[in-house]
């Protein structure tokens, strides 16, 4: 079955996970998490694709970016596999895939979710117990997006610029977004949209987005379960298949 062309309009960010295969480590010393970064950059500058929030985790990363053409991304992501599989292959003398498969990405209603999606990102290391804050971990965006630290790699969106009236105020009130409560739904929201490519959103943002491009963005919904079916056991909880 062939697979479906990648879901990506242009001037509209995405949420991308790309993985290592069966979990094993992308990174393994500092040289390795800035090589990366460095190809990342470059692509990104390449194929015209603004970064507004990453992480670099050991075994997987995540990107916040908004392409200029529908390819931009696919592109971009492209260019880093050749250069830092190359890198890592050669570095730690082996062959073979690094990554698993194709990337993971979902479009993302910047009015309601952007930063809800760089939050979920740059809280990674806290999630993975590796750190207990955010700031705690270098390669992240949470450097530039919370504590207004420069990098050329980061492209603030306009939802961030919208926090305040200089940069000092928007990181200020950018931080405040990371202190108490984190809804563990939305951030599920966030996962389960990415894994099977879908939108992330409104209903309003998602019909927008289907309209676009003629595709459905929303995951089918289940039929009920049907009543005294013969193959159920319902004193166990079993089925026959």
């Amino acid at each position: 079955m062939a697979r479906l062309p990648r879901l990506s309009p242009p001037n509209i960010p995405q949420h991308i996970i790309q993985r290592g295969n069966n979990r094993q480590a992308c990174f393994a010393v500092p040289d390795d998490f800035a090589a990366y970064a460095h190809w990342l950059h470059e692509a990104a500058e390449k194929y015209s694709v603004a970064i507004h929030a990453w992480v670099f985790m050991t075994n997987h990363v995540h990107l916040l970016a908004t392409p200029k053409s529908h390819d931009s991304i696919s592109k971009m992501m492209q260019f880093i596999g050749r250069h830092y599989v190359r890198h890592f292959n050669h570095l730690y003398k082996r062959s073979g895939t690094l990554w698993e498969g194709r990337f993971k990405s979902c479009v993302v209603d910047a009015e309601n979710y952007l930063l809800i999606c760089q939050r979920y990102i740059e809280l990674n290391p806290v999630r993975a117990g590796m750190v207990d804050n955010p700031a705690e971990y270098h390669w992240s965006s949470y450097h530039a997006n919370g504590l207004n630290r420069p990098s050329s790699l980061r492209t603030a969106h306009a939802e961030w610029l919208r926090l305040g009236k200089t940069d000092q105020q928007r990181a200020e009130r950018y931080r405040g977004f990371f202190k108490g409560h984190h809804d563990a739904e939305q951030f599920q929201k966030i996962r389960d949209s990415t894994n099977m490519g879908m939108a992330l959103g409104k209903d309003r943002f998602k019909a927008e987005i289907e309209e676009l491009t003629g595709r459905r963005v929303t995951p089918c919904k289940r039929g009920p379960t049907p009543k005294n079916s013969k193959n159920e056991k319902s004193a166990k909880g079993e089925f026959l298949l």
